[in-house]
This record gives structure tokens, C-alpha cells and sequence, in this order.
């Protein structure tokens, strides 16, 4: 019981400086909900269900655009593969724990918090199951409730504001700002720049098919962009 509480309150320790950064885009991502013309009530409900900025964010913009709701649930799924990789990484560490666990170290899943807990996990393979979920949980747990909070706050400080403010803007805003750091690496700068093509010639298909066209040329982009990488010479 000591070893779990001590793993919970590393990760706790871990979680700050995160917090630096999900506040904001939870804050940004409540406000667009606002204006997208999503109710305060479905909004927090999407985000206690679904739990992901970006698809979030997507589904907003999709929503104030009066796309089907078939085409937002693709749009979302396919932002949301991503989780699919992370999923079978950590598995690897954490797949003997009863299913309880696994529901709830899947339901708290993202970005950062899989980063963090991977490498931490890497680095101390001997450590047991219940040492590694303690230190998930001291991380995932308090992102989680910042995330909901600054979700809220966002949504209540956007329902208040003039609809003349013409805040639609936010949501691609919001995106911009979460892709530029990510262009690090050809493979990235390859995917982001194929899916903007992709996503300005497809700007015209019926459904607001294009977003999902450019995810996937994007995802396409990417791959062979490191396939040609790691054929090179080193």
C-alpha cells in the first residue's frame, strides 16, 4: 500500500507541468464548443464521454457546419487511431490487471499521460503491475479533472459572450496551435503538409468528406515518409 501511494504521488508530481498545457486548450476547446453552437450540457457531456481535445475540437467544427452526424463519428474515429498505438504499447505493462482497471486505464488514455507513463515504464520494467498502475492513475486522475474543469469553465465563459464576437475561429485556431510544435521530424512536416492539400482541394466534397480525405492522405504521407527514412543509408 506504501510502494502504490508513493508511485500515485510521483505521477502526481509528473502531471504538473502538463497542467501548464491542458488548461488552456481545454479552455480554448469549451469556448469553441460554445460557439459552435453546442448546448453547455451536451458539450461537458462530450467531454466526460469522449475525452479528446483534437477530435473534440473536429467534431465542433463539423457541428457548427451542419455536417451528418455519420460523417463526425468517421471524422472522430479517425483522429482518434491514434489511441489504438498507444493502447498496444502500454498493454504490454499493464495487461494482467483485472478488467476494472483496464476499463479505467483506457478511459483515462491520452496524449500526454501515455508520454509521461511510457517512459516512466521503460525505464523501471521490473516494476510490478500495481506499482505501474499507481503511477498511471497519480497521472492520468489529476489531467483528467483539470481537463474537465478548464472544459467547463471555457463553455460557461462562452455562453456569455456576443454571438456578434463571431468566435467560430477558435476551434481551427486551437488546432493550429497544437500542430505547429509537432513538425519536428520530414515524416510530420510530409503528413501536415499533404493534409492541408488534401483538405484545400477536397474542400468541396459533399459531407465535409474532405477532413476525413485529408486525415487519411496525411496518415498515408507520414508513413512513407518514415518507410523512406529508414531506407536511407545511415
Amino acid at each position: 500500500m506504501q510502494l502504490a501511494r508513493t508511485e500515485f504521488l510521483a505521477g502526481l508530481r509528473a502531471s504538473l507541468p502538463l497542467l501548464l498545457g491542458v488548461a488552456p486548450f481545454g479552455l480554448v476547446t469549451g469556448v469553441a464548443m460554445s460557439a459552435g453552437g453546442i448546448p453547455p450540457l451536451a458539450a461537458m457531456a462530450m467531454s466526460l464521454l469522449v475525452f479528446a481535445g483534437a477530435s473534440m475540437l473536429a467534431m465542433t467544427q463539423l457541428f457548427a457546419e451542419a455536417t451528418p452526424a455519420a460523417v463526425i463519428v468517421v471524422t472522430a474515429l479517425f483522429i482518434n487511431l491514434r489511441f489504438m498505438m498507444y493502447s498496444a504499447s502500454i498493454r504490454l505493462h499493464l495487461a494482467g490487471l483485472p478488467l476494472r482497471w483496464r476499463a479505467l486505464i483506457a478511459y483515462l488514455l491520452a496524449d500526454n499521460p501515455y508520454a509521461v507513463c511510457i517512459a516512466r515504464f521503460s525505464a523501471h520494467p521490473d516494476d510490478s503491475q500495481a506499482r505501474k498502475l499507481a503511477y498511471y492513475l497519480g497521472v492520468s486522475v489529476p489531467i483528467w479533472f483539470a481537463w474537465q474543469a478548464a472544459v467547463g469553465t471555457g463553455v460557461a465563459a462562452g455562453a456569455q459572450l456576443p454571438a456578434a464576437w463571431k468566435l467560430e475561429f477558435a476551434a481551427p485556431l486551437a488546432f493550429i496551435a497544437i500542430s505547429v510544435p509537432l513538425l519536428r521530424d520530414r515524416a510530420m512536416v510530409a503528413a501536415a503538409g499533404c493534409a492541408g492539400v488534401a483538405a484545400v482541394l477536397a474542400h468541396a466534397l459533399p459531407l465535409k468528406l474532405g477532413l476525413a480525405l485529408a486525415a487519411a492522405a496525411g496518415i498515408a504521407a507520414g508513413l512513407l515518409a518514415e518507410q523512406l527514412a529508414a531506407r536511407r543509408p545511415a
